[in-house]
């Protein structure tokens, strides 16, 4: 069993990662540095924006050192994978959008010495300033599915505890 959970967790990282940096080859190659392009006005445009922090640019200009925590962190959860409900589908999933996202950024921070961000979410006020969602990409929006449906997992066995059910418990219970 663990030989296939770690190939599923490998496979998604695999294809995260290539769809992450697809999306942002796209985007270096046919945007130019700090442009945009709107796609709905007034909620969604494409943009072109280089990040040297992390999420809603804190740490900036901090990118060697959020790259070495990049490292420690991929290596942390990689040694750490067999805590994380690696029988369930759901825990591989997580982990591979987790590990397939930290891989495209930090390769983005090796590479460039910053992440490209290229998705924008935002709304004009009556003044017609421009408020919004800070630009991400694919590999951000991994790492936030996969821990989400790691928080998810978590509350969902603690309920399971607390309430003194689990699978081997319903299973018998059923027979």
């Amino acid at each position: 069993m663990n030989r296939i959970a770690d190939r599923r967790i490998f496979v998604i990282a695999f294809v995260v990662f290539l769809l992450d940096q697809a999306t942002k080859l796209v985007v270096l190659r046919f945007l130019p540095p700090t442009d945009e392009r709107i796609v709905i006005d007034g909620f969604f445009k494409f943009v072109h924006w280089g990040n040297t922090g992390a999420a809603w640019s804190f740490f900036h200009d901090r990118n060697e050192w959020l790259a070495a925590v990049s490292t420690l962190a991929l290596l942390g959860l990689f040694l750490g994978r067999r805590h994380f409900h690696l029988n369930l589908l759901m825990g591989q999933i997580s982990l591979g959008l987790i590990f397939g996202g930290i891989c495209g950024n930090l390769l983005d921070r090796v590479r460039y010495h910053e992440v490209t961000d290229f998705l924008r979410f935002y709304l004009y006020r009556r003044s017609g300033e421009e408020i919004g969602f800070p630009a991400f990409n694919v590999a951000d929006s991994a790492i936030c599915v996969g821990v989400g449906l790691l928080i998810l997992m978590s509350w969902n066995q603690e309920n399971a505890v607390q309430s003194g059910t689990s699978r081997g418990d319903d299973r018998k219970a059923e027979a």
